[in-house]
């Protein structure tokens, strides 16, 4: 396992229209979809997955891992805990992240300083 790739960042805002702006127009980010509610706007920076959310943390980094369930025993066994364990959090039925059917799973975990950290890991069809 090497966390050499960032998967996908979230970012507070308080107002999404404002966002959207802000980071496509401004800044070149692709939009992906936005879910409202309750307030997701997901942009796209060359791969990396750019969260704003309306209630959510300042900034949470995700890490793409191809096995969630090895890397979290890896990482567990260089002292890390974990906040969450491994489970599907969404189940693309669209193809909006890539191939339809697809679940994405994640867990998460925390730096010394208290930011959330994330595994995410995509699985095929089951």
């Amino acid at each position: 396992m090497n966390l050499n790739r960032i998967h996908q960042i979230a970012v507070y805002a308080r107002d999404l229209d404002e966002a959207l702006t802000f980071y496509r127009d401004t800044l070149g980010a692709k939009m992906i979809t936005r879910f409202d509610p309750p307030g997701l706007l997901f942009l796209d920076f060359s791969g990396v997955r750019l969260l704003l959310e309306n209630n959510g943390p300042k900034a949470t980094i995700y890490f793409r891992v191809e096995d969630i369930h090895s890397a979290v025993e890896e990482l567990r066994s260089r002292g890390v805990q974990f906040i969450s364990e491994p489970h599907m959090i969404f189940k693309d039925e669209q193809g909006l992240f890539g191939k339809t059917g697809t679940e994405e799973w994640m867990a998460f975990f925390a730096d010394p300083s208290g930011n959330t950290l994330a595994l995410a890991s995509r699985k095929g069809r089951v």
